[in-house]
């Protein structure tokens, strides 16, 4: 999940400290998210799910079906 995360977030040419502003949290937080130190709530995960337009099954490493069909 939180090589996935990075992967994302590598795809949008953004760094951590955009992602966390997008998500309205500090740089620090986020990143606590992509190492595992932190568990993603589940209201972010759903954000980070519509912000990459994919699914949190996705993120969560459920299915490699990247893309989401709403």
């Amino acid at each position: 999940m939180y090589q996935r995360l990075r992967d994302l977030r590598s795809d949008k040419d953004m760094n951590q400290t955009e992602i966390a502003e997008v998500l309205g949290m500090s740089q620090t937080g986020y990143s606590k998210y992509e190492t595992g130190e932190n568990d993603i709530p589940t209201d972010v995960l759903i954000k980070l799910a519509d912000f990459y337009e994919t699914s949190t099954d996705y993120i969560l490493g459920r299915t490699n079906r990247k893309e989401f069909k709403r």
